[in-house]
């Protein structure tokens, strides 16, 4: 009886060790959920998971219109990842709500520009204009500092440096007394004919049929701060997928795609 127990043990647990050894080994079969912007990032994903698929990794791609639902669904464990934002605005949501979010990989960098269907250049607008700028604070700040580039308006020292975002109550010096209007960065493509200019993320640009590098009236440098990146929960930082998800963008697919289809709006940051 007790070597027939023993045997039925024995089998019991390796059977529960082949078990084991197949979810291992399986780990990555799941379905990786990534939440981005539609547009431009949505068209990048595509060959993402191409590639991805090469390598063993099933993306599900699921589009958003907004920069505040893709962190709050992936802090809720809706999503598996996202790809749409730069390190500042991850901060800044960070600090806000308290999300448990981390940056695995660089994606790309989208200099944000500023547009305008009456004048040619920022130097042109006239006294009292109406500028539209994003109403949260790393996109708003990315729009001062632009603003103070191109000697449209001087911040207080030190505004929009060291982590810190400036607001339009750091403007200190503001000669042709422009007016602020701060709204949400995709009402700002809409608004474009109440305004005389506005600042415009890339994504949205190009969702408007503009193009950054030829319509902007004043862009950032190519190479800033503001790399888009992907990011994950911090439980799931380590994880062999996660690997294989930040492999699948660093792929050479994805820096020719970059490289052909945006000529230069876009480019890569890895």
């Amino acid at each position: 009886m007790q070597r027939r127990t023993l045997i039925k043990t024995l089998a019991a647990l390796a059977a529960a060790g082949a078990t084991l050894a197949t979810t291992l080994a399986h780990a990555d079969d799941k379905v990786i959920k990534v939440g981005t912007m539609s547009g431009p990032d949505a068209q990048i994903w595509s060959v993402v998971t191409k590639v991805a698929a090469r390598e063993g990794l099933t993306l599900k791609v699921i589009e958003f219109n907004d920069y505040v639902q893709p962190n709050a669904a992936l802090d809720a464990g809706d999503l598996d990842a996202n790809g749409f934002q730069h390190q500042p605005f991850l901060d800044s949501q960070i600090r806000q709500r308290g999300y448990h979010i981390v940056n695995v990989g660089l994606t790309y960098t989208s200099p944000m520009g500023f547009y305008s269907k009456k004048y040619k250049s920022l130097k042109d607008l006239p006294e009292g204009a109406k500028v539209g700028i994003q109403n949260d604070p790393s996109n708003g700040n990315r729009a001062l500092l632009l603003l103070q580039k191109y000697g449209v308006i001087k911040l207080k020292p030190g505004a929009g440096a060291n982590g810190v975002n400036a607001t339009p109550l750091d403007v200190a010096e503001n000669p042709k007394k422009i007016r602020l209007v701060e709204l949400d960065a995709a009402q700002l493509p809409r608004a474009l004919d109440d305004l005389d200019a506005a600042s415009i993320n890339t994504d949205y640009a190009v969702k408007a049929g503009l193009q950054p590098t030829k319509d902007a009236i004043g862009i950032e440098d190519l190479k800033g701060p503001y790399a888009n990146l992907i990011a994950v929960r911090e439980q799931d930082r380590n994880k062999p997928w996660v690997k294989k998800l930040v492999a699948a963008y660093e792929s050479d697919d994805v820096r020719h795609f970059l490289d052909t289809q945006f000529k230069g709006s876009i480019v890569p940051a890895f």
